[in-house]
């Protein structure tokens, strides 16, 4: 039987977006078809028992290597090779091209005869740097299809690549699971919980670092508790931006309207995002473009819980709404567009339910996690 090996440094109990998209997509694929070799999470009894426990419940073996980094470097690709030969592996994913897609022509030359390798927002960067550009010509050249997120991140990293290279890329974003994130998550026990029942809601979720935009929101409030009085912004998620958030939002004068939960986990997450009545994160692009949002799942995943999203313009998140039908996209940044999009959103109860079924109608289409990793499939 042929196998494929994921090669990855993004892999749970690691959290993060690009760890949950592997993981999602991994267990789409027969178990019996699969060995995943990844870095380990982090060192300490803790972190080692955590990861003894998460591999423990796969359908599929996973092998860590000692590094908490993988690095394309001669032990990992022998290592990479072995696990190839050893489990009878005639595919690689590879769960991020840069940089483990250098790999590439190791692997080939021990009997892989297909090799993908997935971007995501950080390949868009390495295509802006002259250092590494020349790298990731080389990635897309040792591998048989580089896959892309959105447009966005196509035309970057397209352009760094030879025209046959750019010629063999695919669209592979990550899925939603509809069935987890839906209207009837949880969010009327999470508003009860946090003292937020009858007041108009614009959710955050996601990890607090200055490009997501939180630092917009809080100073969009003072405009948007003028045009809906009692409106409350929930910002859930944890990250270095925190303390820096509510120092923001008390010196701007809307302490009492933000709420912060702090870390949750992914299981309360639908139920978070069922708390808002408005999902916005009006995300921005930092350090000349080399700080950029590669896609926006959590939009998506707001459009599947029914929600109407209010999005930045950084790189590829518009990919994730439909302007004007599931949402609008706004110059990240700018707290008086932001401002008047959530509160116009607030204000209109018939507007924020046409828009959010049209969301949840353009998951069921388009972003399941199912048909993605049915692409995949074929790919490999």
């Amino acid at each position: 039987m042929d196998r494929t090996l994921i090669v990855t440094n993004d892999f749970p109990p690691r959290p993060g977006g690009i760890q949950a998209f592997l993981h999602n997509m991994a267990l789409r694929l027969d178990p019996a078809r699969v060995v995943v070799y990844a870095s380990t999470w982090k060192r300490g009894r803790e972190g080692a028992e955590a990861t003894a426990r998460f591999d423990a419940e796969q359908p599929f073996p996973v092998v860590r290597d000692r590094t908490t980094m993988l690095l394309p470097t001669p032990r990992v690709t022998r290592r990479a090779a072995r696990l190839l030969r050893e489990h009878g592996c005639r595919s690689v994913w590879f769960g991020a091209a840069a940089p483990l897609g250098l790999m590439a022509p190791a692997l080939r030359r021990a009997g892989a005869r297909r090799l993908v390798a997935t971007t995501h927002g950080h390949e868009a960067a390495w295509a802006a740097l002259p250092g590494a550009r020349p790298l990731l010509r080389r990635i897309g050249e040792g591998t048989d299809t580089l896959t892309y997120l959105g447009e966005y991140t196509r035309a970057r990293i397209a352009g760094a690549l030879t025209p046959a290279a750019a010629a063999r890329m695919v669209h592979l974003p990550p899925g939603v699971d509809e069935k987890a994130f839906h209207p009837g998550s949880g969010g009327d026990a999470v508003r009860g919980r946090l003292g937020l029942t009858g007041r108009p809601v614009v959710v955050c979720v996601s990890r607090l670092v200055p490009r997501k935009g939180q630092d917009t929101l809080i100073r969009a409030m003072p405009r948007v508790l003028a045009r809906v009085p009692g409106a409350v912004l929930l910002v859930v998620g944890g990250g270095p931006y925190a303390g820096r958030l509510r120092e923001l939002a008390a010196a701007t004068g809307v302490a009492d309207a933000v709420r912060f939960t702090g870390p949750v986990p992914w299981a309360e997450l639908p139920a978070h995002y069922g708390a808002g009545d408005v999902f916005a994160m009006p995300c921005r692009t930092r350090r000349g473009g080399l700080d950029v949002e590669g896609l926006g799942i959590v939009y998506l995943e707001a459009s599947a819980t029914g929600l109407p999203v209010v999005a930045g313009d950084s790189g590829g998140a518009p990919d994730a709404v439909l302007d004007g039908e599931t949402g609008w996209v706004v110059r990240g940044g700018s707290a008086v567009e932001t401002a008047d999009r959530v509160a116009t959103l607030l204000a209109e109860p018939e507007l924020c339910r046409r828009m959010g079924e049209r969301g949840r109608a353009w998951v069921a289409e388009r972003w399941r996690w199912d048909l993605l990793a049915e692409r995949l499939e074929s790919l490999l």
